[in-house]
């Protein structure tokens, strides 16, 4: 951004691992805080070395951090974290419950020597009978309903990426940044917690109202019971398989048009009340007429009718998206063994700018030397 950025000027200690605490730095580095990841001395951070579905972790979450490498269980490097976090305005942790506290770096211990610090928890559950279980974004997907609404019936299916722990970590964000706004009236800084469960319970919320609303629990969304009638993947005719909706009557009128099918014109389609009842019906009758056409015919058809429509991509795809390439929305990013390639962006923009690369990732420690110089330098002889 040509501006300053606007958290520049704010520290930010961060205690984190694996993607909620991790997600909660990156927003504040991404807006212009200075982001200082803590790891352990050797390897650093295991989150480095994760294989599978988790070997982007950290080359997702980690740009615009400083990394220092400092040991929670060495007295001496204990001593110096808490001169660290007396600079701080921020200290992020999505450790277990109470593993901070522990080695004298909770909330009361910095709070009391730093009594202007924002203390951010990311854990699993906020306060109550649950607080002390181990949670993963899969368990709160459950617990709260959010894979049974997202599996077929009796199969319930965790969503394909970490909503829980990104989400959970975005809302640490907003709650840090409300913090230190309640600072700027009073002086002093809070404890503020986010929590995975409370975030599944958030994002079935809709489903939850529905109940209360309808007196009937829903059902899973891969039942194929939907709020409109079409609304649905359709394969074209060179086999390539498209999402399209139509959720608006004004749509309907649109999409009829464009198809010029007598069959859809029928008042057994004429509201959309009727068309989601209809459905068993109505699918495999705008299939057959979809079905006739390629993608890109179908593509052309909905853009210019204004209907809202997409081609069923996998992940990868996005890295040639035209769009997120166009405006912004693709970071560039070095991997450890030298590789280029691109992150998506923190989806905001601020004006017409997007906010972008400040520093790449950290190898580890590789800030230790300036960050623990400047802060002998600040420190009485």
């Amino acid at each position: 951004m040509s501006a300053a950025l606007p958290l520049a000027g704010i520290r930010v200690v961060e205690f984190s691992h694996m993607v909620m605490g991790p997600t909660c730095g990156l927003v504040l580095a991404d807006l212009g805080a200075e982001v200082i990841k803590i790891e352990p001395h050797g390897r650093g951070d295991r989150t480095r070395y994760l294989t599978s579905s988790g070997t982007g972790f950290f080359a997702a979450f980690s740009r615009n951090k400083k990394s220092v490498q400092l040991d929670t269980a060495d007295p001496a490097d204990v001593e110096t974290l808490l001169k660290l976090c007396d600079t701080a305005d921020v200290v992020i942790e999505n450790f277990r419950p109470g593993g901070l506290e522990a080695k004298g770096l909770g909330f009361d211990a910095l709070s009391a020597r730093n009594p202007r610090l924002v203390y951010c928890s990311l854990k699993g559950f906020l306060s109550g009978p649950y607080e002390q279980r181990t949670a993963l974004d899969e368990v709160v997907q459950m617990m709260s309903g959010l894979a049974y609404m997202t599996g077929p019936p009796g199969r319930p299916l965790r969503a394909g990426a970490p909503v829980n722990d990104m989400m959970g970590g975005m809302f640490g964000a907003i709650a840090i940044l409300a913090a230190l706004r309640a600072r700027e009236q009073t002086g002093r800084g809070q404890y503020v917690q986010s929590g995975l469960f409370e975030n599944a319970a958030f994002l079935v919320s809709t489903h939850m109202l529905q109940q209360a609303i309808t007196g009937a629990a829903p059902p899973s969304m891969a039942a194929g019971k939907r709020a409109w009638g079409v609304y649905d993947v359709f394969q074209a005719a060179d086999g390539i398989s498209l999402f399209i909706g139509v959720v608006t009557e004004r749509q309907w009128e649109i999409f009829t048009a464009a198809l010029g099918e007598p069959s859809l014109l029928g008042p057994e389609w004429g509201s959309n009340t009727l068309r989601a009842q209809g459905r068993d019906t109505l699918i495999p009758l705008v299939q057959s007429l979809l079905g006739r056409r390629s993608a890109a015919e179908l593509e052309a058809l909905c853009e210019k009718a204004g209907l809202p429509f997409a081609r069923i991509n996998q992940p990868g795809d996005l890295f040639e998206d035209p769009h997120l390439r166009a405006n912004g929305g693709l970071l560039p990013l070095t991997l450890p063994d030298g590789t280029a390639t691109s992150v998506p962006a923190l989806p905001v923009q601020f004006g017409a700018e997007r906010l972008g690369v400040r520093s790449d990732l950290p190898a580890p420690g590789q800030h230790t030397d300036e960050i623990l110089s400047q802060l002998r330098a600040t420190l009485p002889n």
